[in-house]
């Protein structure tokens, strides 16, 4: 009986030993040959090879099978009965069955022709568990796996799976991460399959060597790069990580800095990242060859378009003989020259820059050749890629239609004008293909739909209101015909509105806006007793609706008109600011309690207003702007009826200028002024009292100027406290202001005109800091509101306790009250000043930082006032932060 086992391992160290043997064999014949020619001559030794037959297969029988049926088995062989067979087709029997992969371990015995395979199956895998994976989920890992539970367990599957692993985990720049994967015996021939993963630490970019570069440091070059070495004060930046696509990047960067200094021969001969042994950090060597720098030679433009004059081009050219060469300017000047073309309708017109380049004068000849090409018109535009919006109202932000002359500033409009919509994602993209003809062309546009609708609950806590909590749901694109519907409710410690609106921006498919909102805003007004605590002064309730409107005048400039109808009821506290004034037993509001400023605002009032806004809008974004700039002029004319008449105005400019990688400079400016209709106004003591109403003025501090607290800018009415004592040898009553600033209480009463300047700076940062959401920036405020009447303030003496326990209001002064014979001073008196009635700037510096946390939306400024007047409040720290859940 012959056994025939094989095991990879075994079966390569079983041919190596048979080759060795017959090597070894021809030195011993060639010392029998040497022999004495007396010595008896050895018999012949029968020679079998793997070839040789062994005999005819009788029968095959399989055992040790659990779920593969024998039929199955032998059809992966080629041993069929009634064949010869040899030990090397035995052989190729167990390398056929191997090659499955289902079978752990196969024995074929032979017994004069009668084969028995025995075999042992591969396990199934019952599960697949993961160990030690933090930094990846197991959502990211898991589609990565091709192992699967009811599949049968094989070594090549759970090597390919390690490796995949692995990649991962080195696509988050970990290489010193490890898989070990464990296969866990259960019954029934079942394993679970174990990957326990250490992940190690990501590994950074130790150091950046550059070697042959003469003309520039190390510094500016590595400032090239989007690989950073690791530092300390990067650690929000994800550059700092290997990436060998990065690598590969950041040559082409360093080529592109020194062609766009002239240094046209330049190259990198190499670029050699070596990971250091212990697998923490890499070490990137760039060894370049910089070439000598160059200068323009002769340039020129010619152009075989008849509407193109070469010559005219030429003298538009940035680039003049002498100067250093540039190679970004060169691509610049042929996609300005491709757009020149676009404007005039030649949409495939080819600009290609023949270069001379002369290594003796080291000058480069350029020669811009703009072949013929025909004059194009739009075929069709198509659009893909909206589910829910629908075509029209995509098209009918186009500025182009079929059968327009093309014109690719006009592509460009469009684009801008689409992305403004906030429908898409803002990866959109307008290709330009040939169309039917060579003088036709199709537009086609590539939208992917974003969510539009947004339904929130959300909490949060502000330096501003305190505790807030609002829920609302917003559809910006109802029914995908553009429309907007939302509805709102907010409530805080000082504030409480519902608010419900709609706007249609095409009515009746006319490029007409129509919209209108109804709202109930309760707002619960307060002031400053000290630096920490507020009172509620006034409460003043809005209920009312508005109808909007807005028409187009051109492509860049809209009219918006409005209709407000409002009805307002101010009121105060009775039990605080009430009392019998005149002894009739009738309380009313009570200047010494108040302030004759609040007494005036209480009562209930109508206002109706007309209103319009003349807006002119070249902005690239309207949600988020990076270019352009945007200006509103606005008028509301209330005296259409109910008790309030006076004239707003209001104006808002911005400008919005990228600075290049990244940085977006933005310079915004605002301001307004209320002129009154009504003519004088008095009081109920007859004094003549500010015609605009303290709740129609304009009021100035946080959030709209950073580093001073809320209607911290501007007229005021500080009301401090005296205490009077008692000379007890004369008997001379003097008061004596508390020395304890907070001791007082601080009425904002706005103005009647304002003015507000910013100018900020968006700072980039890395792709790690854009994903968690940061976006810091840098900022000035500069502003001021002013223009009240003299409200008129009070000195207040305190009262006289008389000898019957009643009590008389003293004479005199606050710092020096006087009371009559026999009586004696038991109140506290208090002295009003009225301040910051001035148009002088007022001036903050700081810096904030938006972030989209992952409870919410935050945002904290830190600003600094560097230029304010007596009675202003500053404040160095702002923030406001929520969540949704």
């Amino acid at each position: 009986m012959m056994s025939s086992k094989r095991q990879r391992p075994v079966v390569a160290v079983l041919l190596a030993t048979t080759m060795i043997a017959g090597v070894s064999a021809a030195p011993a014949m060639a010392q029998q040959s040497r022999a004495p020619a007396t010595a008896p001559a050895a018999p012949p030794v029968p020679t079998t090879t793997a070839s040789s037959p062994l005999g005819t297969v009788s029968s095959i029988t399989v055992s040790g099978q659990q779920r593969l049926e024998p039929d199955t088995i032998l059809s992966y062989t080629k041993l069929r009965i009634g064949q010869p067979f040899t030990q090397e087709s035995l052989d190729q029997a167990l390398r056929d069955l191997y090659e499955t992969e289902f079978f752990a371990d196969v024995q074929i015995r032979n017994d004069n022709g009668a084969l028995t395979v025995d075999i042992k199956e591969s396990p199934v895998i019952n599960r697949i568990v993961l160990e030690g994976n933090k930094r990846l989920k197991d959502d990211k890992i898991r589609p990565e796996i091709k192992l699967a539970p009811r599949q049968i367990y094989t070594r090549s599957k759970v090597r390919a799976d390690v490796a995949r692993i692995i990649e991962l985990y080195r696509r988050q720049g970990r290489f010193a991460a490890s898989v070990e994967p464990k296969m866990v015996q259960l019954d029934q021939n079942r394993v679970d399959i174990v990957f326990e993963i250490t992940e190690g630490p990501k590994s950074k970019v130790r150091q950046i060597n550059i070697i042959g570069n003469d003309k520039f440091s190390d510094g500016d070059l590595r400032s090239q790069m989007v690989t950073k070495q690791s530092r300390w004060f990067r650690l929000f930046s994800s550059g700092t990580s290997y990436d060998p696509d990065r690598l590969a990047y950041d040559q082409q960067k360093l080529r592109q800095y020194y062609l766009t200094e002239g240094y046209a021969d330049f190259r990198v001969i190499s670029a050699v990242a070596e990971l250091t042994p212990d697998k923490q950090d890499f070490i990137i060597t760039y060894v370049v060859e910089e070439g000598s720098r160059y200068k323009f030679g002769d340039v020129k433009v010619e152009s075989d378009i008849r509407d193109l004059s070469g010559d005219g081009l030429t003298k538009r050219l940035p680039m003049k003989k002498g100067d250093w060469y540039n190679a970004k300017q060169v691509e610049d000047t042929v996609d300005t020259l491709s757009e020149t073309a676009g404007l005039f309708g030649y949409a495939f017109a080819d600009v290609s820059p023949d270069f001379n380049r002369d290594k003796d004068t080291l000058t480069m000849g350029i020669n811009f050749r703009i072949a013929n090409a025909p004059r194009v018109y739009v075929e069709r535009v198509d659009i893909n890629g909206n589910t829910l919006t629908q075509d029209k109202v995509v098209r009918r932000e186009f500025r182009l239609a079929e059968g327009d002359a093309f014109n690719s500033f006009l592509v460009k409009r469009s684009k801008d004008r689409i992305n403004s919509l906030g429908f898409f994602q803002e990866k959109l993209d307008i290709e330009q293909k040939p169309g039917s003809a060579p003088d036709r062309i199709v537009l086609e546009t590539n939208v992917q739909e974003k969510s539009t609708g947004e339904l929130s609950l959300s909490a949060g806590f502000s330096s501003l209101e305190r505790f807030i909590v609002s829920a609302s749901i917003t559809q910006r694109n109802f029914r995908g015909k553009g429309q907007e519907l939302r509805t709102s409710v907010n409530y805080s410690a000082y504030s409480k509105s519902v608010e419900v609106g709609f706007t249609e921006p095409y009515f009746m498919d006319k490029n007409i806006a129509l919209g209108g909102d109804i709202y109930r805003r309760d707002l619960n007004s307060f002031r400053y007793l000290n630096n920490n605590d507020r009172d509620t002064t006034y409460e003043q309730t809005t209920t009312g609706f508005q109808i909007r409107a807005g028409v187009p005048i051109t492509e860049y400039m809209s009219l918006a008109l409005r209709y407000s109808l409002n009805l307002d009821d101010v009121t105060l506290d009775k039990d605080t600011y009430y009392s019998d004034t005149n002894g009739d037993g009738v309380t009313e509001c009570d200047p010494l309690l108040a302030g004759r400023y609040l007494c005036d605002a209480i009562g209930k009032r109508t206002t109706s207003s007309l209103g319009y806004s003349l807006i002119y809008d070249t902005r690239d974004n309207r949600i988020r702007a990076t270019r352009g700039y945007n200006f509103v002029l606005s008028q509301d004319f209330a005296g259409l009826g109910g008790d309030v008449k006076y004239i707003r105005t209001r104006f808002n400019a911005a400008k919005y200028i990228p600075l290049g990688a990244g940085f977006i400079f933005s310079l915004t400016g605002e301001g307004g002024y209320i002129h009154s209709l009504e003519g004088d106004r008095r009081d109920a003591t007859g004094a003549l009292v500010d015609p605009i109403r303290l709740t129609d003025r304009f009021f100035l501090g946080e959030p709209q100027m950073r580093g001073f607290d809320i209607r911290g800018i501007g007229p005021r009415v500080i009301r401090r406290f005296y205490t009077s004592t008692t000379d007890a040898t004369t008997g001379v009553i003097t008061g004596v202001q508390s020395t304890d600033r907070n001791n007082r209480t601080d009425d904002a009463l706005g103005g009647r005109i304002y003015y507000m300047a910013r100018g900020e700076v968006e700072i980039p940062l890395g792709s790690g800091a854009r994903e968690m959401g940061l976006r810091p920036s840098i900022f000035m405020d500069v502003g001021a509101v002013a223009g009240l009447k003299d409200p008129g303030t009070i000195d207040y003496a305190g009262t006289c306790t008389l000898a019957s326990g009643s009590t008389v209001r003293a004479t005199g002064t606050a710092a020096a009250p006087i009371c009559a014979s026999g009586t004696h001073n038991s109140g506290t008196g208090f002295a009003e000043q009225y301040l910051g009635d001035t148009l002088k700037p007022r001036l903050s510096v700081g810096f904030g930082v938006n972030w989209n946390s992952p409870f919410g939306p935050f945002r904290i400024d830190i600003a600094k006032a560097l230029l304010k007047e007596p009675g202003d409040d500053d404040k160095l720290i702002t923030f406001n932060v929520g969540t949704q859940f």
